[in-house]
């Protein structure tokens, strides 16, 4: 039987597919766009049934960071890469090291069109082994004089969303007595539960670690069930888990007045935005949200500004979200179709650009 390839269309400048030859593990690297500078994007390591849904996350997750960068205003192009380990398989120490010697045999081969970091399921100490090979990653460990995690500035952009967001949904940002539901207790989920609990919103939490429950109880918000964070009412509903969560059933019973989270592609798909925009839920584009990272590792990988300078421009997503609101309101499109042609914008005299050199 033939497996039917769960891929988007294909627009990508190259995409690089190995084994490892160390590790035996599929490794995709997907370049998106270099129109505005060398691509930027994170590794993700993660389970999948089959290798061809390892791709398709790669070329989906690759398009989504040019629209990020450059809604980002940031000189950089859209990439992702992802080592897809088969279900059931365990990553002992040696082999997860070998995985990520290969990944940076893989992005070394595109010449410094891409750099990586880490994303979801790898960290910043394997960015450190994906150095060995290559010159062109970010976001290495504090103790070796790297950028270290960007966790931090991501909630920071994603909060500064969130504010911006409930101006808009309910005429206030602040969060106090807010009805607010948090999916998914990661790194950023997890910082942005805290700060909204110490805040005074009204949490309602859930994870697929069922560990998890121990941080909700350390904050007094109440738990539910992953399959069931939508039903509860709430001001806001915060995907910050993985993607493709809001499918049309979901969007159909979902019981908030707006959506704004750090998770990447939380549209199941893309009419998605439409299907809210009909129900009257406002949706603030994860793209625009969850930039806070990625602005953070291009800027200090440059040596743009201090610090402080850069966290400040992580902040400034919040008016970022404000300005796509006013379009999609002025144009009369979805949020989504607004920060698009924000990006396509960019996009369009980065390739006028190109085409005068």
């Amino acid at each position: 039987m033939t497996h039917a390839l769960p891929l988007p269309d294909f627009a990508h400048e190259r995409v690089e597919v190995v084994t490892g030859r160390r590790s035996g593990l599929f490794i995709a690297v997907a370049l998106h766009s270099s129109v505005l500078g060398s691509a930027l994007g994170g590794a993700r390591l993660w389970t999948y049934p089959h290798w061809s849904d390892a791709l398709g996350d790669a070329l989906r997750l690759s398009a989504a960071m040019t629209l990020k960068n450059a809604a980002a205003g940031l000189d950089a192009g859209g990439g992702k890469s992802v080592i897809g380990l088969p279900e059931g398989t365990v990553l002992e120490p040696d082999r997860r090291r070998a995985a990520f010697l290969d990944l940076g045999d893989a992005v070394e081969s595109l010449g410094g069109l891409y750099r990586t970091a880490e994303d979801v399921g790898s960290t910043t100490d394997d960015m450190l082994v994906v150095s060995e090979r290559t010159a062109h990653v970010v976001g290495l460990p504090d103790a070796v004089g790297g950028s270290g995690e960007p966790a931090g500035p991501t909630s920071l952009g994603v909060y500064a969303s969130l504010v911006a967001t409930l101006e808009r949904a309910v005429g206030s940002g602040d969060v106090r007595g807010r009805r607010i539901t948090v999916a998914g207790l990661g790194q950023v989920g997890g910082r942005l539960a805290e700060r909204l609990a110490s805040e005074g919103a009204i949490l309602t939490v859930t994870d697929v670690n069922p560990a998890k429950r121990g941080l909700a109880a350390t904050l007094g918000a109440a738990w539910v069930e992953p399959g069931e964070a939508h039903l509860i009412p709430a001001d806001l509903f915060v995907p910050a888990g993985i993607g493709g969560v809001l499918t049309d059933e979901v969007i159909d019973a979902l019981d908030a007045r707006a959506v704004c989270g750090p998770a990447n592609n939380p549209l199941a798909d893309r009419s998605g935005a439409d299907r809210l925009a009909a129900r009257g839920v406002l949706y603030a584009p994860d793209f625009v949200v969850n930039a806070g990272g990625v602005i953070y590792l291009d800027l200090e990988a440059k040596q743009i500004g201090s610090r402080e300078t850069i966290m400040s421009r992580v902040a400034g997503i919040g008016d970022t979200v404000r300005r796509v609101f006013d379009e999609a309101e002025t144009r009369g499109v979805t949020p989504l179709a607004a920060a698009e042609g924000l990006a396509a914008d960019r996009l369009r005299v980065g390739a006028e650009s190109t085409a005068l050199v």
